[in-house]
């Protein structure tokens, strides 16, 4: 849907969920020409990605009924999530229930963050009711290109300072401090930090009751303006993808122009804070569907951090590959890298680790 200038299609939008077609995704797995198994019999583990861990999960986790309940227990902080992820996970239990489960927390590895990157400056009563602060997301991807940065930079990652920028659709910056998430740009839920397709990122929070009070809006017809209704698509009227909007301004269009300057810009801002953070930096990370594919968005985040000694060599960094590469010149005092994420990988590898570690396996129930 998109913004149109009005916000009257806000008031109209209408959410719908789909439950899991357990039957038809096994046919799938199993089908003589385009399955990837010849019987369901050969699944041995199921690994999950969970949005949200709250402050309960630091790591990947085998399911149990504690590990449901506390997942149950964070729908109010993650309600478009959870509330899914859990409906995977009954799927499973219906369909297979002597297989182990594994999830495995976006927000987990930025639960090493100190408290003063993770508090908001409110009253601590709501940290301590209701668990208000800065949870951060992408975690399984900001560790997973990080580590790959160390290999490929060929140094212990408790050595370096690498701030890794997730850029897709949704987006964020994370400071990782000696291996060790430091912090990072989203906050409490997804709608923090950066501007991404549809979601607003930072702003202040006095637009929320202006506006409410200017549109006659409900919380849920401004929550779904800013999550749904801002961002790339907002600011270029076009569309979320970075794709469409840089084919948009190379035919001319300002408001395409505009949108990946400011999208840039705020993304700079964060690798500066970032650097002041942890006083330093040793290499940045550019990762994720945009920020492995769009070598002008690297060019235009690069071309104003020649400060910190980043010098892009464009040669570089309009090559494409699959594998981990440098796009800065061999005399940067910065190293720019490039990082294919690979969440999927992570996940497996962990349900792996975890099954195997499983004194007894034990079918999962309600």
């Amino acid at each position: 849907m998109k913004w149109m200038g009005s916000l009257k299609c806000v008031k109209s939008a209408k959410f719908w969920s789909i439950r899991p077609q357990s039957k038809k995704v096994r046919e799938m797995l199993t089908h003589p020409r385009f399955g990837v198994l010849r019987s369901i019999d050969e699944i041995q583990a199921v690994g999950h990605r969970v949005v949200h861990g709250g402050e309960s999960f630091s790591s990947s986790v085998v399911v149990d009924q504690e590990v449901k309940l506390e997942i149950r227990r964070l729908f109010d902080l993650a309600p478009l999530h959870n509330p899914a992820h859990m409906m995977g996970i009954a799927a499973v239990e219906a369909n297979l229930p002597d297989v182990p489960q594994v999830v495995v927390f976006d927000t987990a590895f930025h639960q090493s963050m100190p408290p003063t990157s993770y508090l908001y400056a409110i009253p601590t009563v709501l940290y301590r009711k209701h668990k208000i602060r800065r949870y951060g997301f992408h975690g399984t991807s900001h560790e997973y290109v990080s580590q790959k940065a160390a290999e490929y930079l060929g140094r212990p990652i408790e050595q370096l300072k690498l701030i890794t920028c997730h850029i897709g659709n949704g987006a964020s910056c994370a400071a990782v401090l000696h291996g060790k998430s430091y912090d990072t740009s989203m906050g409490m839920t997804p709608l923090e930090g950066l501007m991404m397709g549809t979601r607003s990122g930072d702003l202040d929070p006095a637009v929320v009751p202006y506006t409410m009070n200017k549109e006659d809006l409900t919380l849920n017809e401004v929550n779904s303006m800013l999550n749904k209704h801002s961002g790339l698509l907002a600011v270029s009227g076009i569309s979320s993808d970075m794709r469409e909007v840089i084919e948009a301004m190379n035919k001319g269009n300002e408001n395409a122009k505009l949108a990946i300057d400011m999208y840039a810009y705020r993304i700079r801002k964060y690798i500066g804070a970032y650097t002041a953070a942890m006083d330093g930096v040793d290499a940045i990370v550019f990762t994720a569907g945009v920020g492995e594919n769009s070598a002008l968005l690297r060019e235009k985040i690069c071309e104003r951090l020649t400060f910190l000694g980043v010098e892009l060599d464009k040669s570089r960094n309009e090559e494409r590959s699959s594998e981990a590469r440098r796009i800065t010149t061999d005399a940067a005092k910065v190293s720019v890298l490039v990082v294919p994420t690979n969440e999927e990988l992570r996940i497996a590898r962990d349900t792996y680790r975890l099954v195997r570690e499983m004194p007894v396996r034990e079918p999962v129930s309600e």
